[in-house]
């Protein structure tokens, strides 16, 4: 069990934090009681026992009614042979305060007694046993989400995983381009079997096609340099909040050259290690 706690001040950034682990595979909770941690890990180690079990928990303030039994908790953990981990966000008084009065949230401690200033000051008081065993501290005054996002990736070391999931989909022209796709790649330049009425029946997923295609030389070089722009500028995406990054491939009628190249280009990028799908549009 992978078990990471995310704690800090409000407004420091810990919805991102989780959204960020929750997008490197983590299944996330936020603002579960204390006392429930144990419950909570038992039942995700019992619902897939033969797995590794990647898990973060959000607590908080919001938690304050149990946060004086988390150290007692965190110590059944050990006992139950479950290791963790804490990430504790922070950032600077005139930065928390800034931030509320640009949302206008309430901050979970004030109340018609207390003021901002008093809630955060307060907050940082209860929060000291979380602050002080973190096992990462960010300071996000001057952090942007792409870069906190980067650092926890760094943390729990998934610098060689891609959150991110490549979608490749092949389209003919004359049926529109796809309303989703964030590239879109024109390969009608290229030779077409169409014009062999042998071929015209295949798709390019069959040998006929695949044989067709790899004879000529500049469809190695267009898939040649696709794959290299992509690779270029992959590292941006990645680094952005998203989950799907959609490359189009488009031909005259969907059926036999972008089919082939959105095949091959899917194919490359598995073996890169990314998660990637592969869909023909007009073949389904």
């Amino acid at each position: 069990m992978n078990l990471i706690i995310v704690s800090g001040l409000s407004g420091s950034g810990k919805s991102i934090a989780l959204q960020a682990l929750e997008d490197f595979g983590f299944y996330c909770i936020d603002n579960l009681p204390a006392g429930l941690l144990p419950h909570f890990v038992q039942q995700l180690q019992e619902s897939n026992p033969d797995e590794s079990q990647f898990a973060a928990v959000g607590i908080d303030v919001r938690n304050r009614l149990f946060l004086d039994a988390l150290p007692a908790t965190l110590k059944e953990l050990k006992a139950l042979g479950i290791t963790h981990k804490i990430i504790f966000l922070e950032a600077n008084d005139s930065i928390l305060i800034k931030r509320y009065k640009e949302t206008r949230r309430r901050h979970p401690m004030t109340d018609q007694n207390t003021s901002l200033l008093e809630g955060i000051e307060l907050e940082r008081k209860l929060l000291e046993p979380l602050s002080e065993n973190a096992d990462l501290r960010i300071e996000t005054a001057h952090t942007t989400p792409k870069q906190l996002r980067s650092k926890i990736r760094d943390f729990i070391g998934s610098d060689n995983e891609t959150p991110i999931t490549l979608l490749f989909e092949s389209f003919g022209f004359k049926r529109g381009t796809p309303l989703d796709a964030d590239f879109v790649f024109d390969v009608r330049c290229l030779p077409n079997p169409y014009w062999q009425p042998e071929l015209r029946e295949y798709s390019g997923l069959d040998k006929p096609i695949i044989s067709f295609m790899g004879e000529h030389e500049e469809t190695a070089e267009m898939a040649t340099e696709i794959q290299n722009f992509l690779e270029k500028w992959l590292p941006n995406f990645i680094e952005e909040p998203r989950s799907y990054l959609t490359i189009a491939i488009g031909c005259t009628g969907g059926q036999h050259r972008s089919v082939y190249l959105a095949k091959k280009i899917g194919d490359y990028f598995t073996g890169k290690g990314y998660r990637t799908q592969v869909r023909h549009r007009e073949l389904t």
